[in-house]
């Protein structure tokens, strides 16, 4: 059964359950919409099932940032309330406030 409702949004701050990266949403998936490739990948221990939702996240760790693809059951809310550094948050969210990125405009 496909879940059709995401549990974060657009602008929130979320960290990865098992690896060492926090993100800001910026886009989500009602199910998996990468690569069979990028699937492949991971290992079959570790794949996620594809009918939930994935997030597309502007994520750091100690070391870069870069965009993440990342699936609902990987995730959780990050309550920190410390911003996210990635330098292309300005060109979709406005400023850091109550926890979250307002964004600039709407999207569909």
């Amino acid at each position: 059964m496909l879940k059709t409702c995401a549990k974060y949004y657009l602008g929130q701050v979320v960290r990865h359950r098992k690896h060492p990266f926090r993100g800001v949403i910026f886009d989500v998936d009602a199910k998996f919409s990468n690569t069979e490739e990028w699937y492949d990948a991971i290992p079959e221990d570790s794949r996620p099932a594809k009918e939930q939702p994935f997030y597309h996240l502007l994520a750091e760790n100690d070391d870069s940032y870069y965009v993440a693809y990342v699936s609902e059951q990987n995730l959780v809310a990050d309550y920190s309330g410390e911003p996210v550094g990635h330098p292309d948050l300005p060109d979709l969210f406005g400023d850091f406030e109550d926890g979250c990125y307002p964004l600039h405009y709407h999207m569909n």
